[in-house]
């Protein structure tokens, strides 16, 4: 995988995360330091656990199925990605109550739900040729890191209208189901045609 589809994936991985920390930057009274380290370690530490596990559970895999890899990688993306651009159009309220929550408990079990979909990525690295797993996961964790550190501040500054930040944060996850869409085309394409 080259860096530029990596920097992409780490992108589109991030979308929920960022959706999520948008939304808790809306209800937060007053922004502070931990408020931030909170938000971006959970996230990009779970953005970065959930892959690596998929990843050991492909390599467990990888030689029954080296034959047909490039389609399971495929599927999963295409999965992921479709799931993604199907979330971004339900109807959401906001839960002013548990946005504002960064206990451990709320922050567990928000980077547990968005970094899921990683899980199912880590399973498609297993599958592709000359792939740098210790890049793409400290790739992934930064990303989500940093995007979610973004996403709490745009989120308090635009607190006054919770909508707007709503509409953007499913915009963000369209766009991420997108691209996963487009990287697994391209890792079918690229060993049916290219190998």
């Amino acid at each position: 995988m080259d860096i530029l589809s990596l920097f992409l994936l780490a992108c589109a991985l991030a979308a929920d995360a960022f959706a999520v920390s948008l939304c808790k930057g809306f209800s937060v009274k007053k922004l502070e330091l931990k408020h931030y380290l909170i938000v971006g370690l959970y996230f990009g530490g779970f953005q970065a656990l959930m892959p690596s596990i998929g990843y050991f559970i492909g390599i467990e895999l990888a030689h029954f199925i080296d034959r047909i890899d490039h389609w399971i990688s495929f599927v999963l993306l295409t999965l992921v990605g479709a799931k993604m651009i199907k979330e971004s159009f339900a109807k959401e309220e906001l839960d002013d109550e548990s946005l504002n929550q960064f206990g451990a408990k709320a922050m567990l079990v928000l980077a547990v739900a968005t970094s899921i979909d990683a899980l199912a990525v880590g399973v498609s690295f297993a599958f592709m040729e000359e792939f740098n797993f210790p890049l793409a996961i400290f790739t992934i964790g930064a990303i989500t890191c940093i995007l979610c550190i973004l996403g709490l501040k745009i989120g308090y500054h635009l607190g006054f209208d919770n909508q707007f930040g709503l509409n953007l944060g499913k915009k963000a996850e369209f766009i991420g189901g997108l691209v996963l869409v487009l990287l697994g085309c391209k890792i079918l394409f690229g060993h049916l045609f290219f190998n």
